[in-house]
């Protein structure tokens, strides 16, 4: 009997680590606020990873398509159940990650019977003032964390903080035009998967060599050119998906996803000279 305790910690330790395997080659998600709202981005092979939840709020994910599915069906019928009990303006972000996303993906992660969710999420929210926009993200164990100015998803929280640290280093990202947060978005998204490339993915060291890690990897951050060179690379075999939450679209809801010959408009030289689509 004593030993149970010690058993569920031992499976819950496993479990993440196979978790952690799992993210490894996924592809990671950047969203940022710009002048006139927030830009969402990432690349896919097929299967889109960015939706619209409600008038107001992107969904961006990782992980296995069909948890990503469960989910975000989820929020999409918590998100019109209270639009339509209450009003639009109940629902927001951190209403729908506090009682929607956050119990339901813990219970799953501790049923160590049961399988979890591979997944890791990120919400957008347009706010009615810049100051207002929200970013939230969780992951595959129920934590989850609000920002402002932006939020990534990468196979680890050392990559996440490594895209961070190279956005916070892009001077004036409020007045930033869309195609000047579009290069910014994907030179982040290109830290994220050159990191995940290089490191594997792997969560499994002691806290402080992680963060030493990741200090190391911060200031030998490549140069813009070979960022973009690597989005050029890429994006020949898959899709670049990119999606806006503008302050001053019209009507009720502020999301809109960017056509192919939108954002090719809005693509840096770099990349647009690929066969991106």
């Amino acid at each position: 009997m004593y030993e149970e305790p010690y058993r569920w910690i031992e499976a819950v330790g496993n479990r993440r680590q196979y978790l952690d395997e799992q993210f490894t080659m996924g592809a990671p998600v950047v969203a940022l606020a710009y002048a006139d709202g927030i830009v969402m981005l990432t690349v896919s092979r097929g299967t889109p990873k960015l939706y619209e939840i409600y008038d107001r709020i992107a969904l961006g994910g990782m992980g296995h398509p069909a948890d990503l599915e469960k989910l975000r069906f989820s929020l999409l019928e918590m998100a019109h159940v209270e639009g339509f009990n209450r009003s639009p303006s109940d629902v927001t972000g951190a209403r729908l990650m506090k009682y929607g996303l956050a119990p339901t993906i813990k219970q799953a992660f501790e049923e160590i019977y049961k399988a979890p969710f591979i997944a890791k999420i990120l919400l957008a929210e347009l706010g009615v003032k810049p100051e207002r926009d929200l970013f939230l993200t969780i992951n595959y164990d129920g934590n989850f964390e609000e920002r402002r100015g932006w939020a990534a998803l990468g196979a680890t929280n050392a990559v996440q903080l490594q895209m961070g640290r190279y956005i916070d280093s892009q001077p004036g990202m409020a007045q930033a035009s869309l195609a000047q947060a579009v290069e910014i978005g994907l030179s982040a998204w290109a830290v994220g998967s050159l990191a995940q490339t290089s490191s594997g993915g792997s969560e499994s060291e002691p806290s402080s060599v992680v963060e030493s890690g990741v200090k190391a990897e911060a200031e030998a951050v490549p140069d813009t050119s070979t960022l973009l060179a690597h989005v050029r690379k890429t994006v020949v075999e898959k899709s670049l998906e990119c999606v806006v939450l503008e302050r001053s679209g019209p009507g009720s809801s502020k999301y809109r996803a960017l056509r192919p010959h939108e954002l090719g408009g809005l693509l840096p030289p770099a990349v647009r000279a690929s066969d991106a689509h």
